[in-house]
C-alpha cells in the first residue's frame, strides 16, 4: 500500500478510547489518506492473566477505525512491554522484523504513543528512528511536567501533544520544554466514544439498579496502597471518608466503585460503615468505565481522592464533585519529582473539600486555568528546575505573595535548593560541612597546588 502508514500505541481501554476520540476528530488527517494500525499492548504484572484490550466489552466500536489490530506483547514475546527496549545496535533489526512482520514494506511511518518517558512507548520511538512522534495524554498527568528527559534525536520528531482538556485554558507542561505544543481533543468525541464503549456497562448497571431507585452519589476508589501513596488500613478509612462525607450531604443511596485491582476487604468495610449510617451502599465490582457510571446514574455528586475521573465528571458530564484525603496524600506523596504530584495539587485547589464544604454545585470550569496556572506552574517548577529555568522568576514572585495559603504544596527543603521564598537561608557553616562541596574544595587546591 502507498502513502503513509500511521501506528497508534495503547495500552489500556481508556487510552484506546482517547487516540479513538484524536482520529474520529480530524485530528489525523482524512481516513482515506492513511493506513491505521492499532497496536494494543498490556503492561500488567502478568499480562497472562488479564483480558486483552482487543477482547474487552466495547473494544468492537473502535475496530472499526483501524485496518488493523496487533498485538504488542505477542510480538515481543517473551519479553515484557513494560520492560523491554531494543540495544541501540538492534533497533534498525527491529524495524526490519516490524515492517516485514506487519507488512509495512518500505512505507512512511508516523506513530501515535501514550507515556514518551517510559516503555513500550520508548521501545517503539527507537524502533522507528525516523518517524514522527504523537503523544497522547488521557489524564491529568499532561498538566505537569515530562518525568525523564527525552534524548535530543528523540525529542525533535515529537509533533504534538494530544490531550483531554479537562481544565478549559490550562496549557499541558508535558513535553513543553522541547517547544512541543499541547492541542486539545474535543470533549464531545471522547464522550461519544466512551458512550459506545460502555454500553455493554450501560446494560449491566441497567440489570443491577432498578430505574427510580438509583444510587444519587458515587464513591472513586484508587488503590493508592499500591503504589506506596498510602498503606491499605489508611485507603480503607479514605474510602469510610467518602461514604461519611456523602451521607453528611444527605445522600442515602451510594455507589462505591473500587479499583479493579483492589482487595474485597475494601468493600466489607464500607458495608459495615454504611449500615451504621443507614445508607444503602452499591459495591460495582463488574468492569464498568467510571464515565458510564456518570453518564447512565446522573448522579448529584462523586467523590474521590485524587483520580482524573472526578474532573471527567465535572469537565464531561456537569457533575458536582469533591475530594476527600488530598491533604495526608501530599504529606506522603515522594520523592518531589513524583508524577502524581500535579494532578494532586490540581485536584486539592479545585475541588471543594468533602468532609468540611458544601458539595451540591458544579465546579466553574472556566474560571479554573487563571487560578490554577501559577500553582501548576510553580510546583511544576519545583518537580523540574533544571527543564524549566525561564519560570524561576515567576514561581518565586508567586510564591512571595501565595505561600502562606499554600504552603502544603512545597517542602522546605525543596525551596531551600531552589533559592525561592519560603526556604532556609544557607549557611557558610554548613556549606563547609556538606562532604560534596568538600570533595570539590579538595579537587580545586590539588589543581592549584601541581
Amino acid at each position: 500500500m502507498s502513502g503513509r502508514t500511521q501506528i497508534f500505541f495503547s495500552a489500556t481501554q481508556y487510552a484506546a478510547a482517547t487516540v479513538t476520540a484524536a482520529v474520529r476528530a480530524g485530528l489525523f488527517g482524512p481516513r482515506a489518506a492513511h493506513r491505521r494500525i492499532l497496536v494494543v499492548s498490556n503492561t500488567a504484572a502478568v499480562p497472562e492473566v488479564g483480558t486483552p484490550l482487543d477482547r474487552m466489552a466495547g473494544f468492537e466500536k473502535l475496530r472499526p477505525e483501524f485496518d488493523e489490530v496487533r498485538s504488542w506483547n505477542e510480538f515481543i514475546a517473551p519479553h515484557h512491554p513494560a520492560g523491554w527496549s531494543p540495544r541501540a545496535q538492534d533497533a534498525q533489526l527491529w524495524e526490519k522484523a516490524v515492517r516485514l512482520a506487519w507488512n509495512l514494506g518500505d512505507e512512511e511511518v508516523e506513530i501515535a504513543c501514550e507515556s514518551i518517558q517510559a516503555n513500550p512507548s520508548r521501545a517503539v520511538a527507537d524502533i522507528f528512528a525516523d518517524s514522527p512522534i504523537h503523544v497522547y495524554a488521557d489524564g491529568l498527568m499532561s498538566y505537569g511536567p515530562t518525568r525523564n528527559r527525552i534524548p535530543r534525536g528523540m525529542n525533535s520528531r515529537i509533533a504534538r501533544v494530544l490531550h483531554l482538556d479537562l481544565i478549559p485554558g490550562l496549557r499541558p507542561m508535558l513535553l513543553s520544554e522541547y517547544g512541543v505544543e499541547p492541542e486539545p481533543i474535543p470533549n464531545e468525541a471522547i464522550v461519544d466514544v466512551l458512550a459506545q464503549i460502555g454500553e455493554d456497562g450501560a446494560g449491566i448497571l441497567a440489570e443491577r439498579l432498578p430505574e427510580g431507585d438509583r444510587p444519587t452519589a458515587v464513591l472513586l476508589g484508587q488503590y493508592l496502597s499500591a503504589i506506596d501513596l498510602i498503606t491499605q488500613d489508611e485507603e480503607e478509612q479514605l474510602h469510610v471518608r467518602m461514604l461519611r462525607a456523602a451521607a453528611r450531604a444527605g445522600h442515602e443511596s451510594v455507589l462505591f466503585k473500587p479499583h479493579p485491582s483492589a482487595p474485597a476487604v475494601y468493600s466489607r468495610s464500607l458495608e459495615v460503615v454504611a449500615e451504621e449510617l443507614g445508607v444503602r451502599l452499591t459495591v460495582l465490582a463488574e468492569p464498568v468505565l467510571a464515565e458510564t457510571v456518570f453518564a447512565f446514574l446522573k448522579p448529584r455528586l462523586v467523590i474521590g481522592c485524587f483520580s482524573t475521573a472526578l474532573m471527567t465528571a465535572a469537565a464531561f458530564y456537569g457533575i458536582p464533585v469533591a475530594r476527600v484525603g488530598t491533604e495526608l496524600l501530599l504529606e506522603r506523596i515522594t520523592p518531589y519529582e513524583n508524577s502524581n504530584r500535579v494532578p494532586l495539587t490540581i485536584i486539592d485547589a479545585a475541588l471543594p473539600d468533602a468532609e468540611r464544604e458544601t458539595l451540591d454545585a458544579p465546579l466553574e470550569l472556566a474560571a479554573l486555568s487563571g487560578r490554577l496556572a501559577p500553582l501548576v506552574h510553580t510546583v511544576g517548577y519545583c518537580m523540574q528546575s533544571r527543564k524549566y529555568p525561564d519560570l524561576h522568576e515567576e514561581a518565586a514572585a508567586w510564591l512571595t505573595a501565595n505561600l502562606a495559603e499554600h504552603q502544603r504544596y512545597f517542602k522546605k527543603r525543596r525551596l531551600s535548593t531552589l533559592r525561592l521564598p519560603g526556604g532556609s537561608p544557607v549557611r557558610a557553616e554548613a556549606l563547609r560541612r556538606n562532604p560534596t562541596v568538600r570533595r570539590v574544595v579538595r579537587r580545586i587546591r590539588a589543581a592549584q597546588s601541581s
